[in-house]
């Protein structure tokens, strides 16, 4: 056994100061995803339950098998923006009838369950996610399809809803669409492009045009369940393949199909069916972090309180020590880490990365990226030591690795080495961020340090004057947008992460990807990394 020591010193100052920090975040954090919970609000909740409707995630829990974990995706989608936190969708991973499924439901506490542009960005990562690991996927749907006030921003894209629902049951990916209510325009493709479909006798309503369009478009008078109830679907159009009694009954019924599906995965299992739990507490994952991040920490202190056993057998230690890379095992399934260290990626780092990587590939093992590095090594000495081609090398076998990829964000990620660290843009299987996490072009007083360098070099050229005082304000000013656009919350509020996470959740949360990257098959590539420069 290669167990990782530690050399935490949780009585410290340093690491109390880190913990209190990463607490206060936790506060803020939760008090945002408290808001995607609420959905609309009391009001319109109540409104909802006086008329016999279950709220979005009690559907979800009665869907799911008891006392089985939920990994609700991009919960804080919108965030930001002018409309609701959570984007009035409900969406992750969670167990049926001993199935891992992908679940989304509309929460019609919001709009009517009307999509926004949020709400479609939010639609198609599940999509996506299902799409890569071959997720079953079950629609629990309540909408009155795009919020017209929006419009420009879904129709074009939207359709690509309706084309991800093909295609995953061409890839023999089986959906389900349980409709609780309305199912209206756009979201009346939702059950007709499913492969099964639920409906509730009283409740469900589906069709293209609802009475007043009919009469506007028509002039026919027409009524609600004459229309598209789903009485009508079960016994004439035969749009439903099952005709439920109530809420309760209409998710018995969706249960029922999976048990029949008869699903297997198509990846190996956990090499090791009782992982050891890490030898040190994962609460201690809170004090890790400083909460400036350009004082450095040891990634493996964090490795440490995730894999199995503490146990990390490190590849290339004295070579490239500004980024860890290892061989672990994560609740069972074998992994490959890349973690940084010191936050620059130097030559040394990257040609030992791009190894690594394709070590991974022959032996058909995932990678996990932890990320908190500040980019590659700029300067003279490095230009000229090959940086550029160095770091093209790592970026290029993340590109074309084909191993499943999950990417954590625990510090800073910040320019081409949040690339080469497999990055939103490098489509890992799962993204997810600590709320100690930076993410953007490069650090804030960097990137105003570089704008009044730029700008000082311009008015030299023109033989102007250049003003220090507005060059200070300008700089100030720049320094706080960058920081508050580098933000978690930000970043996740659009998408860029599937969720911000706390720091002692993050075994559970990857234990979890990694059962559901293993519904795929695990293969990486075998030579096919294009050139590398050498």
């Amino acid at each position: 056994m290669t167990v990782l020591a530690t050399a935490l010193d949780t009585a410290s100052a340093e690491y109390a100061a880190a913990r209190a920090a990463m607490l206060d975040k936790l506060d803020a954090l939760r008090a945002e995803h408290d808001k995607a919970v609420a959905g609309g609000g009391p009001k319109y909740t109540e409104r909802h339950r006086g008329r016999g409707k279950l709220p979005a995630r009690e559907r979800v829990e009665l869907l799911l098998d008891p006392d089985t974990p939920f990994l609700e995706l991009s919960p804080l989608a919108a965030w930001g923006s002018d409309y609701p936190v959570g984007a009035s969708l409900v969406t992750g991973i969670g167990t049926v009838e001993g199935t891992e499924c992908l679940i989304t439901a509309n929460d019609p506490t919001v709009r009517g369950g009307a999509s926004n542009p949020w709400t479609l960005r939010k639609a198609l990562r599940a999509n996506e996610i299902a799409l890569a690991n071959r997720l079953p996927v079950i629609n629990l749907v309540e909408s009155g399809g795009a919020d017209l006030t929006g419009q420009k921003e879904i129709f074009v894209p939207g359709g690509a809803l309706f084309r991800d629902l093909t295609r995953l049951s061409a890839a023999g990916i089986p959906t389900i669409a349980v409709v609780m209510g309305n199912s209206t325009a756009g979201g009346a493709y939702v059950p007709g492009m499913s492969d099964h479909t639920v409906m509730v006798r009283g409740r469900s309503k589906v069709f293209l045009g609802g009475p007043p369009l009919v009469k506007m478009a028509t002039g026919e008078d027409a009524d609600d369940e004459t229309l598209g109830g789903a009485e009508m679907h079960a016994r004439t159009s035969g749009l439903a393949d099952h005709l439920a009694d109530d809420e309760p009954d209409a998710l018995r019924r969706a249960r029922r199909i999976v048990a029949r599906l008869e699903w297997r995965k198509q990846g190996p299992p956990p090499a090791d069916p009782a992982p050891e739990p890490p030898k040190y507490d994962e609460e201690e994952l809170l004090g890790i972090v400083p909460e400036d991040l350009k004082t450095p920490f040891d990634p493996r202190e964090v490795i440490a309180r995730v894999v199995d056993g503490s146990d990390f057998d490190e590849f290339k230690p004295l070579y490239g020590p500004s980024l860890a890379t290892g061989w672990a095992r994560l609740h069972g399934y074998p992994v490959g880490v890349l973690a940084n260290a010191q936050g620059v990626l130097f030559s040394q780092e990257s040609q030992k990365a791009a190894q690594f990587i394709q070590l991974a590939n022959q032996r058909d093992i995932p990678l996990l990226f932890l990320h908190n590095t500040t980019g590659y090594m700029v300067g003279t000495d490095y230009e000229q030591g090959g940086i550029v081609k160095h770091g093209a090398m790592m970026i290029n076998a993340v590109s074309n690795s084909r191993v499943p990829h999950i990417s954590v964000l625990i510090g800073a990620s910040y320019g081409a080495g949040h690339y080469g660290m497999c990055g939103r843009a490098y489509d890992p299987r799962f993204l997810f961020a600590w709320p100690s996490a930076k993410s953007a072009v490069m650090g804030p007083a960097q990137l105003a340090g570089v704008l009044s360098i730029v700008a000082r070099q311009s008015a030299q050229a023109k033989g102007r004057p250049y003003d220090d005082e507005a060059d200070a304000a300008l700089r100030a000013m720049v320094e706080q947008q960058v920081e508050a656009e580098s933000l978690p919350m930000f970043l996740s509020g659009r998408l860029y992460d599937d969720g911000v996470i706390d720091p002692r959740d993050t075994r559970t949360v990857l234990g979890l990807c990694l059962s559901a990257v293993h519904g795929a098959p695990v293969q990486g590539v075998r030579g096919g990394f294009g050139t590398f420069r050498m």
